[in-house]
């Protein structure tokens, strides 16, 4: 019949508009995933893959379940509470142990925000031959720009978006054209060595993807989900229905996926080019684009640079905003990057000392070489008495009602916590 669309054209209209519908239900979940591929996290990948080849790749697999249920319980947290991480940690636990889990995140963050900065400079300055003492200011001047005078709607949106810019790991590591049959058996049959370069390595992956500013971040994108819902008070905001919880379960769950997808691929691309060709003295990201250059062609050499230079857009607004949430929660501040600057200055003031200080580690002459992979390292040495914060306060019925931690989702938690403890203690056990 004329006019009539055939089933081919049908089908390309549904599945364009399945996928958007989609994209659109996920939210903190992703965003959250996708972050936490920021600079320091693609250093430290590129870092392991230079140095041990396609063999850390079990670690992506391994690690995926484990981040997973960390961060579900502090989505879960967010919404059964309708407050932040600080936020309950300040009403059901002492000032000490409030204001000692956000001086463990304000030590981890800052230098990671330095580490993102400087990588990011340090890669602009690569592609454009103009020092990164001019792109690195630019870039901490434009993220908190972004962030005190945008609405949360569209910081939301944006940063949704800007996940689909880490797919150029994805495609650059075609570039590299693997050995797809190693790179099989590295990723189902695990690799451990007793050294302490392999431990530490280790712990800078689990650090990078098991991150502090994330468990903050998470609890926090939740309450400001219900807020733009219309919830502005606590008492509105508490409590999560069975098909609220199963929403934010696919969201979380896609969002580790796609973050450990992308740390999957960084990890293969470097393996397959770098390590594959004797270069594994790698120490940063930028040095791994550049090699990359002559071994893997410019398609990944660009694709490689341009995602850094997202990543950092996406991850350094997340570090300074889970700052901000932290401090502003336990200090009992208006908090929400949907307020205008002039009814929240305490928390934007933390977001701007935050990037500040971050700026200032680079120009102090704190190498961002070595403060992209360590800011990986203290993360994961950081994490676990955070982690077992999370663990408590989600497995108490006081705070969670009938909402608390199925056992399944708490074992993880605590597996969590003892491999990411002893990855830490075996790392100083073999440091020479």
């Amino acid at each position: 019949m004329k006019g009539t669309p055939s089933p081919k054209k049908r089908q390309h209209r549904i599945v364009p508009r399945r996928f958007r519908r989609f994209f659109g239900r996920l939210g903190p979940g992703l965003i959250t995933g996708a972050a936490d591929d920021d600079p320091s996290g693609i250093s430290t990948y590129s870092v392991t893959g230079a140095a041990f080849g396609y063999a850390p790749l079990w670690t992506a697999l391994f690690s995926f379940p484990l981040m997973t249920a960390v961060q579900m319980m502090c989505a879960r947290l967010g919404m059964v509470t309708g407050r932040g991480l600080a936020g309950v940690i300040r009403a059901h636990y002492p000032r000490w142990v409030l204001w000692g889990a956000c001086a463990l995140l304000l030590a981890a963050n800052t230098v990671n925000i330095g580490a993102d900065l400087g990588g990011m400079g340090k890669v602009t300055e690569m592609v454009t031959g103009v020092k990164s003492l001019y792109w690195t200011p630019l870039y901490a001047v434009t993220i908190g720009s972004f962030m005190i005078w945008w609405s949360y709607y569209s910081i939301a949106r944006i940063f949704k978006w800007l996940t689909l810019v880490l797919f150029a790991y994805v495609f650059a590591a075609f570039f590299a054209k693997p050995d797809w049959g190693a790179v099989l058996h590295a990723t189902l049959i695990p690799h451990v060595e007793w050294s302490g370069k392999y431990w530490a390595t280790l712990v800078g992956i689990f650090g990078t993807t098991i991150s502090p500013y994330l468990f903050f971040w998470q609890a926090s994108q939740e309450v400001e989900e219900e807020r733009e819902q219309g919830e502005l008070t606590v008492a509105a905001r508490q409590g999560a229905t069975d098909s609220e919880l199963r929403k934010s379960r696919t969201d979380v769950v896609v969002g580790m996926f796609f973050s450990n997808l992308i740390m999957y691929f960084i990890i293969l691309t470097t393996a397959a080019t770098l390590h594959a060709h004797g270069k594994t003295a790698i120490n940063t990201a930028r040095d791994a684009a550049e090699a990359l250059l002559p071994l893997a062609g410019s398609g990944a050499y660009w694709l490689f640079s341009v995602g850094l230079i997202g990543a950092g857009m996406l991850g350094v607004p997340v570090l300074a905003g889970s700052s901000a949430y932290a401090i502003a929660e336990a200090a009992v501040w208006r908090e929400s990057l949907a307020d205008r600057p002039s009814l929240a200055r305490e928390f934007y003031g933390v977001i701007a000392v935050g990037l500040l200080l971050g700026l200032g580690l680079d120009y102090a002459g704190f190498n961002a070489v070595s403060m992209l992979f360590w800011s990986a390292v203290l993360n994961g040495v950081l994490a676990p008495p955070l982690i077992v914060i999370v663990l408590l306060l989600t497995g108490n019925p006081k705070v969670m009602g009938r909402r608390r931690n199925p056992c399944w989702l708490a074992a993880l938690g605590w597996v969590t916590v003892v491999v990411m403890a002893a990855a830490s203690v075996a790392m100083f056990a073999t440091w020479k």
